[in-house]
C-alpha cells in the first residue's frame, strides 16, 4: 500500500528556488547522487569496524554504479551503501535540507566515537535530480539486519509517495525519469565525462554502463613523499592541460587548525592567458575528493595566478551548495595557509644554486616568466608579506650589462661601496635602452651599481619599495642628486651657467620645469630629469600605451646641463659674444637632443626645420 506524504517545509516555493537558482550547471545533478552514494558506502564501511550482523554488500568491491536506458528514457545511479529505512525515507527524503548524513555525524558526535568525513552535510543535492528528471523512484534496502525495503517516488510537485519496495541487496538505487530535454544525460560519453570532471577522485569505483570512469586516486591525498616525480607531471599535464612538466611542485597537507590538502604547480612557461583580463584563473577546489568548481579565484590572491593544482578541505562548508562558498571565513583562511606554504617553497627555490646539469628549472628562469607578478604581489602587500617576498625580489643591474644574471635586494646591498647610502634605479622601456641613458654616467664613473626596471608594473613598485634595511630608494632620473664631491680634473674647463641657465630657461619657456648644471652627467651635454613631486617620463610613456593620460597633458622636466661639455661651453661663449640668433637655434636643437635621448619627439616637424637650417648653415659656413 502506497502512502502518500506531504514535504515537510513550504514545498514547491522552495523547491522551486533550490532547483532553478542554487546550481548553475544541470550536470551538477549527477555530481550530487554520486556522492551521496560515496557517503552511503563510507557509513556502512565505517559501521562494519563495530558491527558483524549488517547486511553484506552484494558486490565485491562495493561501488556505484550509474546505468542508462535510453528507451525507457531512464538514469539509475545505485550504491551498495548504508541503505534507507522507511523512517529514514520520509524523514531525509522527505524534508528539504534535511540530511542523513547531517543526522549520522550528529548521532556519533554524541556517542563520542570519531567520525569519518563524508561529503553529504548539506540535504540539497537529492533535489537537484529534478533540474532534469520529472519523477524521481527511489528503491532501497536498509544495512540493518530487520530492515523491509523501501519505496519512495515523487514528481517534486509538493508531495512523495512511500510503500513497500523490491530490493533484495544492500544499498540504494535512484532512478530519474528525465525531461524531455534533458536528453544528453542518456549518452555514455556524457556521463562517464561528467563522472572525471567532478568526481574523478573518489575512492569508490564508479562504473558507468559497468565500466570505471573515476580513477579513485587523489594523488594531493598522497604523502608527498610517496608521489613520485613522473606522478605528478602526469596529474599535472592533466590538470592544467599543459604538454610540458612543471617547473615545480607544492605539495601541501595540513591537519590544524584547517584539514587541507593541495598540490599546486608551477608552469615551466608563461600560460598564454596570464595576462588577459577575462582570462579563468584559479586552482581547482574539491571537498572531500568531490569537485566543487574548476576555478576557485578565491583560494589565491591574483598576483598567484600563474598557479595550477588541486585544493581540497575537510573543512570547506557545504550547508547550502557546492558552489556557494567561496567568500566564507574558511576559504579566507586557506588562502592564507596557501599563500605562506607557496612563498616559503619559492623563498627555499630563490635561495638554491643553479643546478649543474642545467636541466631542473632555474630560479631566475621562474622569475623572468612570472617575477612581475611577484612584484604586484609586493606592491599590494608588502605590508602583510614583505620579509616572505623581498628575498624573492630580482633585478637586472647595471653591473649586468651583458643582460645576464639577476641582482637581489641583499646581493645589491652587500656590493655596495662605503661611500653609498641609497639603493639606486632607472626605470624604463628595455634594458638597451636603460644602458643607453645619460642618468647611468656618474653612477659608472664611480662605480655604483643601479637597478634597471623594465616591467610596466614597476612604477607602482618601487611607489611601495621605498627602502632597503634604512636606506632610501630613489630613481636616477629623478630630483637633484646629491653625490661625493669628486676631484677636478686638470685642464677640463667648465662653462659658466649663472647667466645662461636663466637665459635658455626663458627660451624654452613652458617646455621646461628649470634649467640647471648637472651633477649626473660627465659625456653628455644635456639630459631631462623628473621633477621631485611630478609624474616620471616613464610613467608618463604607460599611461599613453593604454591611453590613460587624457587631461593630465605632459609633465613639465628639468634640463640638466654639463658645464664641462664642450658643446655647453661654446653655447654659452656664443650668447655672450652676443650671437644670440646662433645661440638660440643650437639651444633648441640641444633640447630636441635631450628628447632624442629619451625615444621621444613632441614636435618632428619644428625639429625637422631646426635641423635643416643648422645643415643649411653649416654647408655655408664649409664653402665661405
Amino acid at each position: 500500500m502506497s502512502i502518500e506524504h506531504g514535504f515537510k517545509a513550504e514545498v514547491q516555493q522552495l523547491l522551486n528556488l533550490m532547483i532553478h537558482s542554487v546550481y548553475s550547471d544541470r550536470e551538477v545533478f549527477l555530481r550530487e547522487l554520486v556522492s551521496n552514494a560515496a557517503d552511503a558506502l563510507d557509513k556502512v564501511r565505517f559501521l562494519e569496524l563495530t558491527r558483524k550482523d549488517l547486511r553484506p554488500a552484494a558486490h565485491d568491491p562495493a561501488g556505484v554504479r550509474v546505468d542508462f536506458d535510453k528507451d525507457a528514457r531512464t538514469l539509475t545511479i545505485e550504491d551498495d551503501g548504508i541503505g534507507l529505512t522507511e523512517h529514514d525515507a520520509v524523514e531525509h527524503l522527505g524534508t528539504i535540507a534535511r540530511s542523513g548524513t547531517k543526522a549520522f555525524l550528529e548521532q556519533l558526535k554524541d556517542a563520542g566515537t570519531s567520525a569519518p568525513k563524508l561529503i553529504g552535510q548539506f540535504g540539497l543535492g537529492f533535489y537537484s535530480a529534478f533540474m532534469v528528471a520529472d519523477r524521481v523512484v527511489v528503491e532501497s534496502l536498509s544495512a540493518e539486519p530487520d530492515a523491509a525495503p523501501v519505496h519512495w517516488e515523487s514528481e517534486g510537485q509538493g508531495s512523495f509517495q512511500v510503500s513497500a519496495g523490491s530490493r533484495t541487496d544492500r544499498g540504494t538505487s535512484i532512478t530519474l525519469h528525465l525531461r524531455e530535454d534533458a536528453g544528453e544525460f542518456l549518452e555514455d560519453f556524457k556521463l562517464k565525462s561528467i563522472v572525471k570532471k567532478h568526481s574523478n577522485f573518489l575512492a569508490h569505483p564508479i562504473l558507468v554502463n559497468g565500466e570505471q570512469a573515476n580513477a579513485g586516486k587523489a594523488l594531493w591525498h598522497e604523502p608527498p613523499s610517496q608521489v613520485t616525480d613522473e606522478e605528478a607531471a602526469t596529474f599535472y599535464r592533466t590538470v592544467a592541460t599543459d604538454w610540458q612538466d612543471p617547473a615545480r611542485r607544492v605539495h601541501l597537507q595540513v591537519d590544524s587548525p584547517l584539514q587541507i590538502s593541495a598540490m599546486l604547480f608551477v608552469p615551466r612557461n608563461r600560460p598564454w592567458d596570464l595576462f588577459q583580463p577575462d582570462a579563468v584563473k584559479g586552482p581547482k577546489l574539491y571537498a572531500r575528493r568531490v569537485l566543487i568548481d574548476d576555478h576557485a579565484k578565491e583560494l589565491l590572491p591574483d598576483w598567484l595566478r600563474f598557479l595550477r593544482g588541486v585544493v581540497d578541505s575537510e573543512d570547506i562548508p557545504l550547508n547550502v551548495s557546492r558552489e556557494m562558498v567561496q567568500k566564507t571565513a574558511v576559504v579566507r583562511k586557506i588562502r592564507d595557509l596557501l599563500v605562506k606554504r607557496v612563498l616559503k617553497e619559492l623563498g627555499e627555490w630563490a635561495a638554491q644554486e643553479a643546478p649543474e646539469d642545467g636541466e631542473a628549472p632555474t630560479y631566475e628562469e621562474f622569475w623572468k616568466n612570472f617575477g612581475v607578478l611577484i612584484k604586484e604581489g609586493w606592491y599590494h602587500e608588502h605590508n602583510k608579506l614583505g620579509d616572505q617576498l623581498r628575498p624573492l625580489l630580482r633585478f637586472n643591474a647595471l653591473s649586468h650589462a651583458d643582460g645576464e644574471g639577476l641582482m637581489s635586494l641583499d646581493a645589491y646591498r652587500k656590493a655596495m661601496p662605503p661611500a653609498q647610502d641609497t639603493v639606486w634605479y632607472l626605470a624604463g622601456e628595455s634594458r638597451e635602452a636603460l644602458l643607453a641613458s645619460p642618468h647611468l654616467e656618474a653612477f659608472r664613473k664611480r662605480g655604483w651599481d643601479v637597478l634597471l626596471l623594465t616591467d610596466a608594473v614597476d612604477e607602482w613598485f618601487v611607489g611601495s619599495l621605498t627602502e632597503v634595511d634604512g636606506m632610501p630608494v630613489k630613481s636616477v632620473a629623478r630630483g637633484q642628486l646629491d653625490l661625493p664631491e669628486e676631484e677636478a680634473e686638470e685642464g677640463v674647463e667648465k662653462a659658466d651657467l649663472t647667466e645662461f641657465a636663466p637665459w635658455l630657461k626663458d627660451l624654452l619657456g613652458d617646455q621646461v620645469a628649470d634649467v640647471r648644471p648637472s651633477a649626473r652627467l660627465t659625456d653628455s651635454a644635456v639630459v631631462l630629469v623628473d621633477a621631485d613631486d611630478g609624474m616620471s617620463a616613464n610613467m608618463e610613456r604607460i599611461l599613453k600605451q593604454v591611453n590613460q593620460e587624457a587631461g593630465m597633458g605632459p609633465a613639465k622636466r628639468i634640463l640638466e646641463l654639463n658645464p664641462k661639455h664642450p658643446l655647453i661651453r661654446d653655447l654659452a661663449g656664443l650668447r655672450q659674444a652676443g650671437k644670440t640668433e646662433h645661440a638660440e637655434l643650437l639651444a633648441r636643437m640641444l633640447y630636441d637632443d635631450a628628447l632624442l635621448l629619451e625615444g621621444q619627439v613632441s614636435e618632428p616637424a619644428a625639429m625637422g626645420k631646426r635641423l635643416q637650417d643648422l645643415l643649411t648653415r653649416a654647408a655655408a659656413n664649409a664653402l665661405s
